[in-house]
């Protein structure tokens, strides 16, 4: 029982810091270097995140700075910023590529609030189902001699678990909401 415990526990826990990953993705009208992470540049035929071939920070709330640790990478870095389609324009002055971030709209905050919501939500239902699975083996594991009020301890213990969980993803997305509709 107590590996059925201890496993949804995992579970849930990846859940939620795939949401955190995700969400920090939306980009809430400040520069964040975790807006470029699905970046994927062309590294001499190897397709290589952002990250490993240059120094991305933000000077500013509005900007984004990445600095190439090979100048010749420039203009594949600017392509690839353009092929992500993140909505950004590159800039460069042959040391750095610079990205200004504009400010968002009131529709596009919506938008994004909406879409954050979307995770969350998905993020619930994901944590529900892995709850709806370890009840499932403890119902298993009671058929093959596991005493009734173990069962009954197990499924409590279970749904303690999955309201922490949706607890935590519901301040995520509160944080998050907050963050975006901030201007």
């Amino acid at each position: 029982m107590k590996i059925v415990l201890e496993e949804a526990g995992d579970k849930m826990s990846k859940a939620a810091e795939h949401l955190d990953r995700e969400i920090g993705k939306v980009r809430a009208g400040k520069a964040n270097p975790k807006m470029l992470e699905a970046v994927v540049v062309d590294y001499y035929g190897t397709m290589t995140p952002l990250a490993q071939v240059a120094n991305i920070n933000t000077p500013d709330p509005r900007t984004i700075a990445i600095q190439p640790w090979d100048k010749k990478m420039i203009p594949v870095i600017e392509k690839a910023i353009m092929a992500a389609n993140l909505g950004m324009n590159p800039d460069n002055n042959g040391e750095i590529v610079r990205i200004n971030v504009p400010p968002l709209t009131e529709e596009r905050r919506k938008d994004l609030v909406k879409q954050v919501k979307k995770m969350g939500e998905d993020t619930k239902i994901a944590i529900r189902n892995i709850r709806r699975d370890s009840i499932e083996e403890l119902k298993k594991l009671k058929k093959d001699g596991l005493p009734e009020d173990m069962e009954k301890d197990g499924q409590d213990s279970i749904q303690k678990l999955t309201d922490k969980f949706i607890k935590v993803v519901e301040e995520m997305l509160d944080k998050k909401e907050k963050d975006i509709m901030t201007v």
